[in-house]
């Protein structure tokens, strides 16, 4: 344990524990595991109450360990009151910036796809506060009708051993918020641990009583207004549910053929992918028609048969008609140019009452519709005592069987398939005939394109627009009836008289509460309010409903709140690519017919986060991440245990648990909040998919690693001068390589305002993080060190000094935890103030700090300097500093002069010497030409370096090794060259596949040449004559 003090009378102690980091570059995991090595890590255990802010003052650790960083500062910024929008600023602007947090499910955890979400929002809303915007970003939680009642009822199954039906209503319900009082907080605490900056004040959980009252008020508005109506339709049942599901959690699977596959409820694999064939004679003639299905359970409940009215094989059976071998039903043929004459045998079977399809062909030809599937999944009394009662899929070969014995049975083949699948329980969607509420759509999604066309709202990236309009103008109705216990439940109340018979009409009215919908019965059907008895509806609504209304429920709806007026409508929507229609949509057409304005002004999308082998991340393939196991660190038997205690079934456990075997052998390495931030918003979020893999995360960590020990070198040429460092503006450059620094800070903010403005994250991260690597760190820092060193040198700690605080501001929205940490330990910061509401630098700033032909004329410097390096490394120098020549033109020879200190540090040579053939040597310089024999190296075809070595090279040694090497790149080359060169290439490779091709070819014949040019010059330094 090392004890660390502070300047305060309490006492810091930093204890040490053990976590692991990679040694080693990222494997896959075809390759060998990844080799761990044990590193301390601190924890801060100074004595801050929570909520007190952190002591920077402390001794500096000489590491960065993000557990150390990322205590106490969330606690003092929330208790502050720094993300709220009445947070004072010195630097207000007129402005507001507000937006929700998408709300995540209350029933589970984070994974990384709600990570990216809250790293991007963070990062703007923490850059729209640091520019003096009033800024409101609203936390909250979503009810997730369907998840959390199935998460329940799991618990209650395994935990108690009772069903929801051994619960009354009002029973199970009390146990459902029993579970979410325990659980709901969680996500909230990962939100706080990922730094999001979200006004907490605020936060709603949509079944709130305030939420509830706006749901209900939205209903009853729309049924007034006719947009709500009852209606007999079909929709997506799932039976193991025992409730209609929306079209987001229907699944589509892919079957190539016969497939057998497990089905909740049934002991056996059931098959699928197989295309039955069987005949319905023809009545009063001879002859038949077959018809083909991969559904024959749904045979009981066909009306008619369809063929296409040009079809020649059926010309002579139209108007005819056909009897049903078990029910006797009559089956006119019918002719629709819906139908597809190449399918099957050309004549399909009608069911309107289980297929989409053959709904639609009903209205049209005004057919009945039989149900012959409950919505339990047993078959219907309408199928005869044979069948009613038996499960779907069993009744499936029961009537093979019987067509068999009356011999229609024609025969059966493998058949390509989309198997409509339930995301939440697995079971195989049946679409079946139910009386539901829907919300009419046609015109609310009218005004939702013209709205896009008029460029009332913007969707980014703009290519989503096409698929907007294309969706939009194709909507159907929305259901939005569910069949369960939790939820809003649905604010309609059946209305039954007195001496009502079974089969009167359904009546229907809705209202507020109870008291209202009677009230409005009374007076829709003229009689007296103590005359009628209400039954409301037991469904509840779908849980997209209430999400849609959140915009504006979420700060006061219906009520005429101080927050809806000055927050609304938000700025901006930012979230997943894949809830554009069922969610963005839908607040679209909510708010605008509800408040009569559109509840954001931009549709911001990401792309969805995949794991590494660009695979959608599941459960059941074990490929989810917990951000805070990131964060945090975790080892592969905790990340098993996790997969135990989840709610997969066995089979989906082992290979859950056999791919985090293979993809994290030894677990997940601490990399802390700011790294994975950094991370997700290094991906361009807007175009395809984001594979990402924990090594890129790891390479973030050691960013901040880097970050850390600048810092810690910063204090150290700070020291404990008294002298305070001048303001940025009092601040100017000298020296050219000073002016090359502060331009490259200059064009780096730059950047940033361009790409932040556009929404380009990874353009920003990209920015900054090469200013503060490559030209910071590579270049800036590396030349001051030995400056330090000598006696009598000048350094100019006022530049430095801005350049890292200027970078730690542009960092702090993309890293937050650790950027406030270190802007604490510079001498200029407040004792009360926080980095996260300073001004976010400008570059109107730093306008005295632009200096373009340094910027310019620097790019030569840095090519010297990476051939000198090369050049080096061919003759695996290490300590060794031979002298250099620099054969150039003469204005590149002035670039070289001016930068010539730098040039020398930074190539590790003795001495520059600057030769520039027929041109007037420059004043102070060695201007001779290099000595024979010297190693020499291309930097353009103006100026060559020459390297002159001293004895210091094995150069037969060399030769060997570059002849191996070129050995081993030839048939690489070969093979190459073949693939591009093959005649059906250019026609039959994608882009992006020959640009890739292109990379490598040019690669590979880049390093042979050089291999060849070394060889020549290796040869010349022996003294033998070279043939070229």
């Amino acid at each position: 344990v090392d004890h660390l003090s502070t300047h305060t009378h309490t006492h810091t102690h930093t204890h040490t524990h053990t976590s692991f980091l990679y040694n080693t570059s990222y494997k896959t995991a075809e390759e060998e595991a990844v080799g761990w090595s044990e590193k301390q890590t601190m924890v801060y255990a100074a004595q801050t109450p929570p909520g007190t802010k952190k002591d920077a003052r402390s001794p500096f650790p000489s590491s960065y360990c993000p557990q150390y960083v990322e205590s106490s500062w969330y606690q003092w910024w929330e208790k502050e009151g720094f993300f709220r929008p009445e947070q004072h600023l010195s630097h207000r602007v007129d402005q507001t910036f507000a937006l929700c947090l998408p709300p995540p499910n209350v029933t589970g955890t984070l994974h990384l796809g709600h990570a990216l979400t809250v790293a991007v929002e963070d990062a703007l809303v923490r850059w729209r506060r640091m520019q003096g915007y009033r800024v409101l970003w609203v936390p909250g939680c979503d009810h997730a009708g369907i998840a959390t009642q199935t998460v329940v009822e799991r618990r209650l199954l395994r935990d108690r051993g009772k069903r929801r039906q051994d619960f009354t209503r009002k029973q199970f319900l009390r146990e459902v918020w029993k579970w979410k009082e325990e659980t709901g907080e969680e996500i909230y605490h990962q939100l706080r641990r990922l730094g999001a900056s979200l006004d907490w004040s605020r936060a709603c959980f949509t079944m709130d009583p305030a939420f509830s009252r706006a749901v209900t008020e939205a209903f009853v508005r729309l049924s007034d207004s006719g947009l709500i109506y009852r209606s007999e339709a079909l929709v997506n049942w799932s039976c193991a549910l025992g409730s209609a599901i929306s079209d987001i959690e229907v699944d589509s699977k892919e079957l190539s053929g016969r497939t057998m596959l497990s089905v909740p409820g049934y002991d056996e694999e059931v098959e699928f992918g197989s295309l039955l064939t069987f005949a319905y004679p023809l009545e009063g003639h001879d002859g038949e028609v077959a018809v083909s299905t991969t559904r024959p359970e749904t045979m009981l409940g066909d009306v008619a048969i369809a063929v296409h009215p040009d079809d020649p094989r059926y010309q002579c059976v139209h108007g005819k008609q056909c009897r049903h071998p078990f029910t006797n039903r009559a089956l006119p043929i019918i002719t629709d140019a819906m139908v597809d004459m190449e399918l099957g045998t050309g004549a399909v079977k009608v069911t309107p009452a289980h297929d989409h399809t053959d709904f639609l062909l009903s209205q049209r030809h005004s057919l009945p519709r039989v149900t012959v599937i409950g919505g339990d999944g047993t078959m219907t009394p309408p199928c005869g005592k044979w069948l009613e009662g038996v499960k779907r899929f069993d009744a499936r070969q029961l009537i093979v069987d019987a067509l068999v014995e009356k011999g229609l049975f024609r025969g059966k083949k493998t058949h390509p398939m989309t198997l409509p699948v339930c995301s939440r329980s697995g079971d195989i969607i049946e679409p079946l005939l139910k009386k539901q509420w829907f919300v009419r759509c046609d015109e609310m999604a009218e005004k939702a394109i013209q709205a896009v066309e008029d460029k009332q709202l913007e969707i980014i990236p703009h290519y989503h627009t096409k698929t907007w309009n294309n969706w939009l103008s194709n909507i159907s109705d929305w259901c939005i009836s569910r069949q369960l216990w939790w939820g809003h439940q649905i604010p309609a109340y059946q209305v039954v008289f007195p001496n009502a018979t079974d089969k009167q009409e359904e009546l229907w009215v809705w209202g507020q509460t109870e008291d209202d919908a009677r009230h409005r019965a009374a007076v829709k059907y003229g009689v007296k309010p103590e005359d009628v008895t209400l039954t409301q509806d037991p469904d509840v609504l779908d849980t997209w409903f209430s999400s849609g209304l959140f915009p504006f429920a979420m700060l006061g709806w219906p009520e005429q709140t101080n927050d809806l007026q000055r927050f609304y409508p938000s700025s901006i929507l930012e979230t997943g690519s894949d809830l554009l229609f069922f969610w963005v949509a839908r607040m679209v057409m909510l708010g605008t017919e509800l408040t009569g304005q559109l509840p954001f002004k931009q549709v911001l999308l990401h792309s969805m986060v995949r794991d590494k082998h660009g695979r959608k991340m599941s459960k059941s393939l074990g490929n989810v991440i917990d951000p805070l196991d990131v964060i945090h660190g975790v080892s592969l038997e905790r990340l098993q245990q996790k997969v135990k205690e989840g709610n997969l079934d066995p089979r989906e456990r082992l290979v859950a648990m056999g791919a985090q075997s293979k993809d994290f052998p030894k677990g997940i390495p601490q990399c802390g909040t700011d790294a994975l931030r950094f991370a997700l918003c290094s991906h361009k979020m807007q175009g395809e998919d984001i594979s990402l893999s924990i090594s890129e995360v790891l390479s973030c960590r050691h960013f901040c690693n880097k970050m850390w020990q600048t810092l810690r070198f910063t204090l150290g040429v700070l020291g404990d001068n008294t002298t305070p460092v001048g303001t940025l503006e009092e601040t100017s450059a000298v020296s050219s390589l000073d002016r090359w620094i502060c331009s490259r800070l200059y064009s780096t903010v730059v950047e940033c305002e361009r790409a932040l403005e556009a929404y380009e994250l990874h353009a920003v991260t990209s920015a900054l993080y090469s200013f503060w690597v490559h030209s910071l760190c590579d270049v800036y820092v590396e030349h001051m060190k030995p400056a330090l060193v000598l006696p009598d040198t000048q350094v100019a700690p006022s530049i430095l000094y801005h350049c890292v605080s200027t970078s730690l501001a542009l960092l702090s929205p993309f890293m937050p935890f650790i950027t406030e940490e270190l802007w604490q330990r510079l001498p200029r910061a407040a004792a009360h103030s926080a980095l996260c509401l300073q001004p976010y630098p400008r570059s109107a700033q730093l306008a005295h700090w632009h200096f373009p032909v340094e910027e310019k004329d620097f790019l030569l410097v840095q090519e010297v300097i990476r051939v000198a390096r090369s050049l080096r490394a061919q003759c695996a120098m290490t300590k060794e500093k031979p002298a250099m020549w620099a054969v150039c033109s003469a204005s590149q020879a002035q670039v070289l002069h001016r930068f010539g200190s730098a040039v020398w540090t930074l190539s590790r040579i003795s001495n520059l010497h600057i030769y520039s053939p027929g041109a007037e040597p420059l004043p102070r310089v060695h201007s001779t030409p290099p000595p024979v024999g010297s190693l020499v190296g291309v930097v353009d075809h103006t100026c060559q370096l020459h390297l002159y070595i001293q004895g210091g090279m094995n150069i037969d040694k060399r030769m060997l090794q570059l002849s191996q090497r070129r050995e081993k790149l030839l048939p690489k080359l070969e093979k190459l060259l073949c693939r591009v060169r093959s005649p059906d290439y250019l026609s039959k490779a994608p882009a992006h596949v020959r640009q890739q091709m292109d990379t490598k070819v040019s690669a590979a014949m880049c390093h042979h040449w050089l291999d060849i040019f070394y060889d020549i010059q290796y040869s010349k330094a022996m003294g033998n004559k070279v043939k070229v």
